[in-house]
């Protein structure tokens, strides 16, 4: 009995800034996403924990080639956080592992706190993370009942604003670099105060260039879905809008040719070191360059354009 060939899905690509629901996995949006898209190809660019919502940029077709970039990015967060109580989690879905009193703390003693927060800093990313130790992820291990140590990290908190204070909650919202966690971030703030502290909430509002403003629910996706596939479409940013942090460099039809067949050319005006994007004399968009120590502009991750489309 001969086996039945799976149907590809479509050949489309960009990217679409999802607004994650609490209670659905980074996985479980990107399948949906997928799904509605009838995408041949998909990944996400940064998992969001089950309990947290919002910002998920879910990349589609040729655009999954740009997604690494994304996971480098500087983020933001807005989390809701409770004094005097420490989970094994470091979150709301944990179970209490230590009580304390709360001490009188005014909004000046909250501040002063997070003052000793901002800046370059070392974290040890918690137990329950998916980070790896000898092939496992720490999460399962945690679930086992096992601990093991973890190095310091170094990362950087560029913001770290309250937005609201009553005795034993406080909101923030925090803008830091890539690796950051923000409940170990709200339990070191607790330590620091002498009473320990867990999120309650946690919501990502930005990740490199992609804002609060753009997202969309996986319920509105739904209903934009029921118009039809080309009001989808509407919906996805081009896949270089990622990395519009990149300079650009233009390329005539011969350099664009031989940068497309994975030769490095000679490019007039180029950066000394990085990553550029790459577009050719008729705009389109090629892929990301980077600049060699000899000076060439040598092809680093290229799109192929005859699967951007829609077509089946």
């Amino acid at each position: 009995m001969s086996r039945q060939r799976k149907k590809r899905g479509r050949n489309i690509s960009g990217i679409l800034v999802l607004d994650k629901p609490t209670g659905m996995s980074s996985n479980g949006a990107l399948q949906h996403v997928k799904r509605l898209y009838n995408a041949n190809k998909a990944g996400h660019t940064g998992n969001l924990d089950v309990p947290a919502t919002g910002l998920l940029p879910v990349c589609l077709g040729e655009a999954t080639k740009v997604s690494a970039y994304l996971l480098d990015s500087n983020k933001a967060y807005r989390a809701r956080c409770k004094l005097g109580i420490m989970t094994t989690t470091g979150d709301a879905t944990g179970e209490a592992v230590k009580q304390m009193d709360v001490p009188e703390i005014t909004e000046s003693t909250l501040k002063r706190a997070f003052n000793e927060f901002i800046g370059e800093i070392e974290q040890v990313p918690p137990m329950y993370s998916a980070l790896k130790h000898n092939g496992k992820r720490l999460y399962e291990l945690a679930y086992k009942g096992i601990e093991v140590e973890r190095k310091a990290r170094n990362i950087s908190i560029f913001n770290l604003t309250l937005i609201e204070f009553s005795h034993d909650e406080f909101e923030i919202e925090v803008s830091c670099s890539k690796g950051t966690y923000i409940r170990t971030l709200a339990e070191d703030i607790g330590q620091s105060l002498g009473c320990g502290a867990h999120i309650l909430t946690l919501r990502r509002l930005q990740a490199g260039p992609f804002e609060e403003s753009q997202m969309i629910t996986p319920d509105k996706l739904q209903d934009i879905a029921e118009q039809g596939i080309e009001q989808l479409d509407r919906l996805l940013l081009p896949m270089d809008f990622a990395l519009m942090d990149f300079p650009e460099v233009r390329l005539s039809e011969d350099m664009a040719y031989y940068l497309c067949q994975g030769q490095a050319v000679t490019v007039s005006g180029l950066p000394k070191s990085g990553r550029l994007r790459i577009y050719n004399n008729s705009e389109q968009f090629l892929g990301v360059g980077e600049v060699s120590e000899d000076g060439l502009l040598a092809p680093k991750r290229l799109i192929n354009n005859d699967l951007t489309g829609t077509s089946e």
